[in-house]
């Protein structure tokens, strides 16, 4: 049986993750050209930078609710041997999706992350061409959010199939008996 304070702990966690990284989305740096009080050259002049703060949040927690699963499942692999049948086979595949999605994710938001933390300072000082203030490409932290999401559910059926297939294993029997004779 699958504990419900792992669920509802991995699910809060994931819940904070897909809020931060939509906050992200939603709060990207924006920056406009200046020019300088001489008129020598253009820079670039960034708002807030706190999409990265949410970006490196939401992967933060991201991180901490698939470390909690896979601690408290062994990480699929190691501990007791798993009942043979489909709830391992449907535990193994979830396990496989689950991680999948999580790396998409992680590299979503840290790429976003880094990416709205770099500012381009002082451009455009010796020859006169369009200057561009990079910022983060709209989406980044969307897909990111998109892929927290995924990951909220492939890894909570991840946990709830392990819980099955090791409920269903079969424990040896170490009683008092002695095996393959007729003294019990």
């Amino acid at each position: 049986m699958a504990s419900k304070l792992v669920l509802a702990l991995v699910f809060v966690f994931d819940v904070i993750a897909f809020a931060l990284a939509v906050a992200a989305e939603q709060r990207r740096s924006t920056a406009k050209v200046v020019t300088d009080s001489e008129n020598t050259y253009n820079y670039c002049v960034y708002d807030s930078d706190i999409a990265t703060g949410y970006g490196v949040g939401a992967l933060l927690f991201l991180l901490l609710s698939q470390a909690v699963l896979m601690v408290v499942s062994n990480c699929f692999c190691f501990g007791r041997s798993l009942g043979a049948g489909g709830p391992r086979a449907c535990a193994l595949l979830f396990f496989l999706l689950s991680w999948l999605t999580f790396v998409i994710a992680e590299a979503c938001l840290l790429a976003g992350s880094v990416r709205n933390a770099h500012h381009t300072r002082y451009r455009n000082m010796f020859f006169d061409g369009n200057l561009s203030c990079e910022t983060v490409r709209k989406g980044v932290f969307a897909a990111g959010a998109a892929f927290v999401f995924f990951t909220a559910i492939l890894s909570e059926l991840y946990y709830v199939t392990y819980a099955k297939a090791a409920g269903d294993s079969i424990s040896p029997s170490y009683g008092g008996s002695v095996g393959m004779s007729s003294y019990h």
